[in-house]
């Protein structure tokens, strides 16, 4: 990974990344066991990630569940 980009292996936060527009590049499975969601390194990136561990973010739900189901489709269905 080089450092243009942020990496998670958390499902919540990724949704969140994605909710929030930031750029997901990658699917890793290089883990047989769990999945790296790899992003474009943007601005405030690791700001929301605190935020999302302090439990201050604020979205839409059903954005939130749509995103999340569309995330584990595609760790699911390999795209």
């Amino acid at each position: 990974m080089n450092q243009n980009e942020f990496s998670t292996f958390d499902l919540g936060l990724a949704t969140v990344l994605v909710t929030m527009d930031y750029e997901l590049l990658e699917l890793d499975r290089s883990n047989p066991k769990k999945v790296r969601f790899i992003f474009r390194r943007e601005k405030n990136i690791e700001g929301v990630m605190t935020d999302y561990f302090n439990d201050k973010i604020k979205l839409p739900a059903q954005t939130l569940f749509n995103n999340q189901k569309n995330l584990k489709n595609r760790i699911y269905t390999g795209a």
